[in-house]
C-alpha cells in the first residue's frame, strides 16, 4: 500500500513534518506529499518523498469544488494509508475522499473522528509531537535533501556580490505582523562584517533598506533567489538572525546556529530552536506575552514592547555567544525557558492554519 501525508500549513510546519516523513519512509517506503504550492519546493528531491503533489488551497483549488476536484485526484491515486499531521477538517475531507482505508491523525483534530486510527500529542517540541503519528521511536532532525543544484545557486549569488568566508544572514520578514522585530536595520549596522538579508519577494524592500546603509559589506538576498537556493545560502552563514517564522526551521534543517526572536510568541510552544548553539531572546516580564498562537498582524494593546523592547545590543551579544566568542549576560533577556510553565494544550492554541 502507498503512503500520502497531508501537510497544507506553513513553510515552517512543513519543514517540521520531514522527520516524520523520514520515519514513514523507514518503514512504508518513499512516500507523497500534499501541500501548498510555495511550500513543494522544500521537498522536491527530499529522499523519503516519492512525489509532491501541490493543493491550491487559496485560488485554484479553493472551496468545496476544489475540495471534491483535489479528492478525486487522490483516490485515483489509490493511497492504502493516509497521515494527517495538519489538524483541520479540510485536511480530514481529503482523506476520507482518497477512501485510503487507514487514515492516521491527531485525538485532538476537529474532524478526528473521520480517522481510522487517532493518536494523542505528546512532547514537548513540534517536531516530536508530529513525528509521533509514525509511533514511538527516535525523532530525526529536519531535513531539506538540498542538492548540488541548489547549493551552487547559493554559492554563485555570493560570489557574484563579492561575499566570502564567514557571513551573518537576517531573516526579518514574517507572515504575521507583530513577530517582525523592528530593529533588524540598526542590527546591521552595529554587526562587523558581511551581512546577508534574506527572505521573500515581500520581504524585497526591507532588505534594499537595510543594505543601503552599507551596500559594501550588507547585501539582499531577499526575492532574489528561489526557497532551496535561500536554504542553501542560509546553510553557508555563520549564525543566522530571524523571527519567530520559517527561516528559523530552515536553519534548523541544515545545521546552521540560530539566534531566534521571540515577541508574541514563546518557545514553550514548541516552535523554538533547539541546537547546542542557538540563542533566543525575549522580553521577560510582559503578563501580555503571549498573546496569541500565531502573533496577531498588530499589537491588541499598542505598544509592541514585546519587540520594541529588544534592543540591538542585546541581540548582538545573542550573535556573539552563539559564535562562541562572549556569554551572554541576560539583559531582559537573552534565555530560553522562562515561560515552561505557560507551555499550552494542544485545544489552547491550535495552530490550524486553514
Amino acid at each position: 500500500m502507498s503512503t500520502l501525508v497531508i501537510q497544507t500549513a506553513f513553510l515552517g510546519d512543513v519543514i517540521l513534518t520531514t522527520p516524520l516523513l523520514t520515519r514513514l519512509a523507514e518503514r512504508h517506503g518513499p512516500l507523497d506529499v500534499l501541500v501548498t504550492p510555495a511550500a513543494a519546493p522544500l521537498l522536491e528531491g527530499h529522499p523519503a518523498v516519492r512525489a509532491v503533489l501541490r493543493y491550491d488551497k487559496r485560488r485554484n483549488d479553493r472551496g468545496l469544488r476544489g475540495i471534491l476536484r483535489m479528492g478525486a485526484t487522490l483516490r485515483a491515486r489509490g493511497y492504502g494509508r493516509v497521515y494527517l499531521p495538519h489538524r483541520s477538517a479540510r485536511s480530514a475531507a481529503l482523506a476520507l475522499l482518497s477512501r485510503a482505508p487507514a487514515r492516521i491523525g491527531f485525538s485532538d483534530s476537529p474532524a478526528a473522528w473521520t480517522y481510522t486510527s487517532r493518536i494523542q500529542r505528546a512532547g514537548a517540541h513540534e517536531i516530536e509531537r508530529l513525528a509521533g503519528l509514525a509511533g514511538p521511536g527516535p525523532v530525526p532532525e529536519p531535513s531539506l535533501g538540498l542538492t548540488a543544484s541548489d547549493r551552487r545557486a547559493a554559492a554563485e549569488w555570493l560570489e557574484h556580490h563579492g561575499v566570502g568566508g564567514d557571513f551573518i544572514a537576517l531573516a526579518p520578514g514574517s507572515v504575521w505582523g507583530t513577530k517582525r522585530w523592528p530593529g533588524y536595520a540598526n542590527l546591521a549596522a552595529a554587526l562587523p562584517g558581511p551581512i546577508i538579508v534574506i527572505g521573500g519577494p515581500e520581504d524585497s524592500e526591507t532588505g534594499r533598506a537595510i543594505a543601503a546603509q552599507a551596500p559594501a559589506r550588507i547585501h539582499s538576498a531577499a526575492g532574489a533567489l528561489p526557497l532551496r537556493a535561500s536554504a542553501a545560502l542560509i546553510e553557508r552563514a555563520c549564525v543566522l538572525v530571524t523571527n519567530d517564522s520559517a527561516p528559523l526551521h530552515l536553519a534548523g534543517a541544515v545545521g546552521t546556529p540560530v539566534v531566534a526572536i521571540f515577541g508574541p510568541t514563546v518557545p514553550a510552544f514548541g516552535f523554538g530552536p533547539r541546537g547546542a548553539s542557538d540563542r533566543v531572546v525575549e522580553v521577560s516580564g510582559l503578563s501580555c506575552r503571549p498573546c496569541s498562537a500565531h502573533g496577531p498582524m498588530r499589537c491588541p494593546l499598542g505598544h509592541h514592547r514585546c519587540m520594541v523592547d529588544i534592543a540591538a545590543a542585546t541581540v548582538v551579544a545573542a550573535v556573539e555567544a552563539s559564535r562562541g566568542r562572549s556569554k551572554v549576560v541576560e539583559a531582559g533577556g537573552v534565555e530560553g525557558a522562562a515561560f515552561d510553565h505557560l507551555r499550552p494544550s494542544p485545544t489552547t492554541f491550535d495552530r490550524q492554519q486553514e
